[in-house]
């Protein structure tokens, strides 16, 4: 594979050091910001803080939403969900692909198989090659139940772990690989491998990792590695037995599920170092640029459940955000920034104009050298009002960027709830339950069920894990933030509103189109209904 200079990409490189002429997308499914290394030195991701060694660190990077599909919409099509269409996916938004194939850029999408992320919500527009890895679920009555039922793995692998581990020795092999790879992460490996291999121009790589979501069944050397180094499966095993019956999660269920959800981590963390180097491989590593982020994260009963409720506080919305780029010093940004941001800064790196539907700006000013300030990126340069932007601001508000006393506007995140918080499907529109809505910027979250009126304040720095609610009786400048905060939070949800229900109107009259019976398992897989 050959890199050609005179692409756009090289003709409007970041810096005159810096030319890019390929970048690659990272997404993890629920990886939380503390997981990973450089937000937190007690984790072990060694490929990932190499990434974070060389490029820029966005301290406070956050999703804007707690699900899949309502955080995906800002990171491949930089639009909150509901804002285009009405409902949880980007058949009607201009994605990222879109926008790079029609420069000309190659584009491959390789998602392993989350059922959210497929042609039934728009997610293939644009992509040269797209595979989401769902379809592979297999007739018998056999393959089926394992894909509703995933934590049977856990049972498989201890049964067959020690057969493995002699066969791996044997071999000469390492024992990465899971028993039944139900994530699919060697099959993303290989096709974004085959694309890179096969690739003749400048190109866009995604890739979206499905192991940090629960369940989390990792491969044994995973868990022994992060743990003691002497157990392993029967972690597994007891947890996912506990969490499966129903039966109280007690301290030790709940430090054995944080073992398993970091040995995930560090299991995908590998996958990432093998797919770098498959970069090197094709000489391409020099010119190619590399971000890495959680698409939301996950709770480990912060605020009383596991995995990934409909809640909006920091454990589901801080998420890693790390970009290297060839050429550049990278930082460390400390600044507040949305998920929104990924397309324009893929664009602005490849030098392709964003599409005008965008609502974030480019970050590339903030990878020119980090910010130790705790200005976002660019806050005189490219926080400039894009209507309803969720990371810029909101409908109505009249926020510019003419100096620096602007205040830097907060990040939207959005969620809809109903009466059974865990029992309750993935909502597909706003009248699925009530609109929840946060805003947040460096230090402040505000979270306001917009159909209720209930209103909760943390004020992260003395409250990391968002316990004590200062909207219950606001001091004077508790007031000052909720009144700053309100007005951007009813003013997305009018917008919301307003597009959701046109949007409601046309689908009923039309007709809803079925998710078909692999998808619904691969959903059901996941633990959504």
């Amino acid at each position: 594979m050959t890199s050609d200079s005179s692409t756009p990409s090289a003709a409007d490189a970041p810096s005159d050091d810096a030319t890019v002429s390929n970048v690659v997308l990272v997404t993890v499914d629920s990886l939380r910001a503390d997981a990973v290394s450089p937000y937190d030195d007690d984790r072990r991701s060694p490929v990932i803080d190499g990434l974070a060694n060389g490029g820029t660190v966005f301290d406070r990077a956050f999703a804007t939403g707690n699900w899949t599909p309502f955080s995906f919409p800002s990171i491949l099509a930089s639009e909150p969900v509901f804002a285009r269409s009405g409902d949880i996916g980007v058949d009607e938004s201009v994605t990222l692909a879109e926008a790079l194939s029609d420069a000309g850029i190659a584009t491959g999408g390789f998602n392993a198989a989350n059922g959210f992320l497929t042609d039934h919500w728009g997610y293939p527009d644009g992509f040269d090659e797209f595979e989401p890895f769902v379809t592979s679920v297999g007739s018998s009555r056999y393959s089926r139940y394992l894909a509703a039922h995933p934590t049977v793995e856990a049972w498989i692998q201890l049964a067959s772990s020690p057969v493995r581990r002699l066969g791996s020795k044997l071999r000469g092999e390492t024992d990465d690989r899971p028993f039944l790879d139900a994530s699919r992460m060697f099959d993303v490996e290989d096709a974004a491998t085959d694309f890179v291999d096969d690739t003749d121009e400048p190109f866009f790589l995604w890739v979206h990792y499905m192991d940090t979501h629960t369940p989390y069944v990792p491969a044994p050397r995973y868990i022994r590695e992060v743990s003691d180094g002497i157990v392993g499966t029967h972690q597994m095993l007891h947890a996912h037995a506990r969490t499966s019956l129903g039966l109280e999660v007690g301290e030790r269920t709940l430090r054995e599920l944080r073992t398993l959800y970091q040995a995930t981590v560090r299991q995908v963390d590998a996958s990432v170092g093998r797919l770098l180097d498959s970069l090197d491989d094709a000489g391409v590593a020099d010119d190619t640029a590399v971000l890495l982020a959680g698409d939301h994260g996950e709770e480990f009963q912060e605020h009383g459940h596991l995995a990934h409720y409909p809640k909006l506080y920091d454990e589901l919305i801080h998420v890693p955000l790390v970009a290297d780029v060839p050429g550049l010093d990278g930082g460390s940004v400390e600044g507040h920034v949305g998920l929104d941001a990924i397309p324009p800064t893929v664009a602005d790196l490849l030098g392709v104009d964003p599409a005008p539907e965008w609502h974030g700006e480019s970050l590339v000013p903030a990878l020119s050298g980090g910010d130790e300030t705790g200005s976002a990126a660019g806050d005189d340069e490219t926080e400039s009002a894009a209507g309803d932007d969720e990371t810029g601001s909101a409908p109505g508000d009249d926020a510019t960027d003419d100096g620096p006393d602007v205040p830097d506007d907060p990040v939207v995140s959005v969620t809809v709830r109903g009466e059974e918080v865990t029992q309750q499907p993935i909502p597909r529109s706003l009248s699925d339950g009530d609109l929840f809505v946060s805003a947040r910027d460096d230090d402040w979250t505000y979270i306001e069920n917009v159909d209720a009126g209930d209103r909760e304040l943390y004020h992260r720095p003395s409250d990391p894990t968002q316990q004590e609610d200062l909207a219950v009786d606001p001091d004077e400048e508790a007031q000052a933030v909720i009144d700053r905060f309100a007005p951007v939070v009813d003013a997305h949800a009018e917008l919301l509103r307003e597009r959701g229900a046109a949007a409601e109107a046309a689908a009923a009259e039309r007709g809803e189109e079925e998710v078909n019976e692999d998808l619904e398992a691969r959903l059901e897989a996941l633990g959504y209904k």
